[in-house]
C-alpha cells in the first residue's frame, strides 16, 4: 500500500508541474528560487521516479532520489525562511526512507 501511495504522489506531483500554476504555487516556487521554466524538468524527474518505484532493480535508487528531492525542497525552504514548509515535508521524507527499510514489497524472504 505504501508503494502505491508513494508512486501516486510522485506521479501526481510530476503531472501537476505541467499544469498551469495558480498565484500561490507561483509565489511559493519563486520563494524557493525555482523558476517557471524549470518546473517541467522537475515534473519529468518526479514522474520517472514514480514509475521506477515499481521495478525491483530500481526500487532503492528511486526512493533515494525521492528522498534527496524532498531534502532539496526542505533546504530551499529553510534558505527562503519558510520553516513551515520545511516541517511539512518531514512526513513525505519519512515515506521513501520507510520504503527503503521495508525493501521491495513483491520479493518474499526465504
Amino acid at each position: 500500500m505504501l508503494l502505491l501511495v508513494s508512486a501516486f504522489l510522485s506521479i501526481k506531483h510530476g503531472w501537476d508541474a505541467f499544469q498551469p500554476a495558480n498565484a500561490d504555487q507561483l509565489r511559493m516556487m519563486s520563494n524557493l528560487g525555482v523558476s517557471k521554466t524549470v518546473m517541467p524538468y522537475f515534473g519529468v524527474f518526479s514522474i520517472i521516479i514514480g514509475l521506477l518505484l515499481f521495478f525491483p532493480q530500481t526500487f532503492f535508487i528511486a526512493n533515494l532520489l525521492h528522498a534527496i528531492t524532498i531534502v532539496l525542497i526542505m533546504a530551499l525552504s529553510l534558505k527562503a525562511g519558510d520553516y513551515k514548509m520545511a516541517l511539512l515535508e518531514i512526513p513525505f521524507l519519512a515515506l521513501p526512507l520507510l520504503l527503503i527499510g521495508l525493501k521491495y514489497p513483491f520479493i518474499f524472504s526465504k
